[in-house]
């Protein structure tokens, strides 16, 4: 079976003003498609159908195919990033991320991080909060690559390629960490990643 194009779980317009309906008509409906589409034609050709997302995933990185990694990697990456998403003051941290988080220095500490990784970050990419060992970490990987393609066990993303923040805030990628960090972070989400509950939803919508 094909993989499909996973509707957003809000409504497109429901994070605005911090990112608009614009910006889901062309980042899901266009960018994300895309990455759908052309993931369904090279598992067409190379015969995978039937493989699960991470399956393709792990196939392409140990083959070395770069265009299948890429596109299935987005394709994962963004269904996650989505998750990731609520609108402004609807979830909060779970008792256990929250003691994490504390262990990092504070919330406030931690999104500083995240914004810091996510500005500097060089060219196409994602920050990415990630849980190794039983403490929280933030990172980056450029492009298309992924925490699954590594072992990591992801909890949280932001998308730093200029599509996910140009048509809203043009070239001020700064600002664009700062408000969605601040804003709209779905932190239901990212604590039931702590669990292994959280990258399974996303899983499921491939």
């Amino acid at each position: 079976m094909a993989f499909e194009l996973p509707p957003l779980p809000f409504d497109k317009s429901a994070l605005e003003p911090h990112m608009s309906a614009e910006t889901f008509d062309f980042h899901h409906g266009k960018h994300h498609k895309a990455y759908v589409d052309k993931t369904n034609g090279w598992i067409e050709e190379k015969g995978l159908a039937g493989l699960s997302l991470l399956q393709v995933i792990d196939k392409a990185k140990t083959t070395g195919d770069k265009g299948l990694f890429n596109n299935s990697a987005q394709v994962w990456n963004h269904t996650f990033f989505w998750n990731c998403l609520a609108p402004a003051g609807s979830t909060s941290p779970s008792a256990k991320l929250a003691g994490l988080i504390d262990g990092f220095g504070g919330q406030e500490a931690l999104l500083k991080k995240l914004a810091d990784e996510a500005v500097a970050h060089f060219a196409s990419g994602w920050a990415w909060l990630v849980l190794e060992g039983d403490a929280l970490k933030v990172t980056s990987f450029h492009d298309a690559d992924t925490p699954v393609a590594h072992g990591v066990t992801p909890l949280f993303t932001l998308d730093v390629w200029e599509h996910a923040y140009y048509i809203d805030y043009r070239n001020a990628r700064p600002k664009f960490a700062e408000t969605i960090l601040a804003n709209v972070i779905n932190w239901d989400f990212v604590s039931q990643n702590l669990d292994g509950q959280g990258a399974a939803r996303a899983d499921q919508q491939q």
